[in-house]
């Protein structure tokens, strides 16, 4: 059985180089090392460009008969580009149907995850995602019974649970200095550095082992 990635660049692998940035795709082979995982993620895709760019027929080539399918969108859908940008409530979930319906037609077996959450804190309070995309793939998943991870509801709680300032060092929030990618710094609270991308891969671990999947 091999599981592939299919998500964005907060699921993405980096090469070492580019540090600290780590995506959970990249590190989640560590959390179930038993398993192959393929990670096709890529940064700056939506559940559109994904597509467009004949991204998903590489994996619908390799498929083959109980491999599993991770599919993580939402973060760039709601962008003004129209190369990228869906409607959560009809484009977006078509496109998720197409990976679905093509993993289920090769054997495999597709799961819906939920994009990962943002950091963004409000004087001191987290508000959270508004999170539309994410409840378009919640109802896709009940209405074809397909199996749901929801990494955004459980990535906030741990932000939450965590607050304000332990929960900033799970994303890239770096001083100056400190790596050669970064040498003025970087304040972005959506991609994430090693801890956070083990934060989320452990999320989508447990989720994996809670489906009976692994």
């Amino acid at each position: 059985m091999t599981i592939h990635i299919c998500g964005d660049s907060t699921a993405a692998t980096y090469k070492p180089e580019q540090a600290p940035i780590t995506g959970w795709g990249q590190v989640i082979g560590e959390m179930l090392p038993e398993i192959a995982f393929v990670n096709h993620s890529i940064g700056g895709r939506s559940s559109k460009s994904f597509l467009s760019e004949g991204r998903f027929v590489t994996v619908e080539k390799a498929l083959q008969k109980g491999d599993i399918v991770l599919i993580q969108f939402g973060h760039n859908d709601g962008s003004d580009l129209v190369w990228r940008h869906t409607d959560a409530d009809t484009s977006f979930v078509n496109n998720l149907c197409i990976f679905v319906d093509t993993a289920r037609q090769h054997g495999a077996i597709p799961v819906l995850l939920t994009h990962t959450p943002c950091n963004w804190w409000r004087d001191g309070a987290y508000p959270g995602h508004p999170g539309t995309y994410a409840a378009a793939t919640r109802r896709l998943a009940a209405a074809c019974n397909v199996p749901l991870i929801d990494v955004l509801a459980e990535g906030e709680k741990l932000i939450r649970d965590m607050g304000e300032e332990a929960s900033s060092a799970l994303f890239m929030n770096v001083a100056p200095g400190l790596y050669p990618a970064y040498p003025n710094g970087s304040k972005d609270n959506t991609h994430t550095q090693r801890a956070g991308a083990e934060a989320f891969a452990r999320i989508v671990a447990d989720g994996l082992r809670r489906l009976c999947l692994v």
